[in-house]
């Protein structure tokens, strides 16, 4: 991974248990663990305004909207990870060997650092198409109003669809579109 140094390196087990006592949170992929990177002001807006935006989008459905606090494992590669923002449809499904990790996402966002936009574009893109319930991972820029909608067709490639200041981006995963003028909306700049 290039987004940091590797921390550590330890067994799955003792990874979780570590995990547990840790103000830090960490991803682990085969033995080595990293530490994630810290939050900014514009980064914790745009997650708090996706996660809102979709549960008012979702309404009753059978889905939930899960934050950054909540463990990925994909276990097709062994990664685990904290995404930003995550959404499970139908059954929630536990990983056997981490009661506190999900396995099947249906969406998976991550609003870019400048520090690892090349790895939520590369690695963990990679990994995050290993797992087979995914239909949309979704990247958003901090810089500008710019979503980028990484889709499963049924045929099982990958297409980009993205959209700007006032357009709308359509989730298809979950069955509805986000207004990205609005996600962007700040009400505490002077222009509002």
């Amino acid at each position: 991974m290039s987004h940091a140094a590797a921390v550590a390196h330890m067994s799955h087990a003792e990874y979780l248990a570590a995990e547990e006592l840790s103000d830090t949170r960490h991803e682990y992929l085969r033995g080595e663990v990293f530490a994630m990177a810290g939050g900014t002001p514009e980064h914790g807006a745009l997650a708090a305004a996706i996660t809102i935006a979709l549960g008012n989008l979702l309404g009753g459905r059978p889905c939930r909207v899960f934050n950054s606090d909540v463990r990925i494992r994909i276990r097709a590669t062994g990664l685990t990870t904290y995404p930003d923002i995550s959404v499970v449809c139908g059954q929630l499904e536990r990983d056997g060997e981490d009661r506190n990790a999900i396995v099947n996402p249906v969406l998976i966002v991550e609003v870019l650092f400048d520090s690892t936009e090349a790895y939520d574009r590369g690695e963990k893109a990679a990994h995050y198409r290993r797992i087979p319930s995914l239909k949309e991972y979704v990247l958003v820029s901090q810089h500008q109003p710019r979503i980028e909608v990484f889709r499963r067709s049924d045929a099982g490639h990958w297409e980009l669809y993205e959209a700007g200041a006032g357009q709308q981006i359509e989730l298809a995963s979950v069955g509805g579109s986000l207004d990205v003028g609005e996600l962007y909306r700040d009400p505490l700049s002077p222009e509002a």
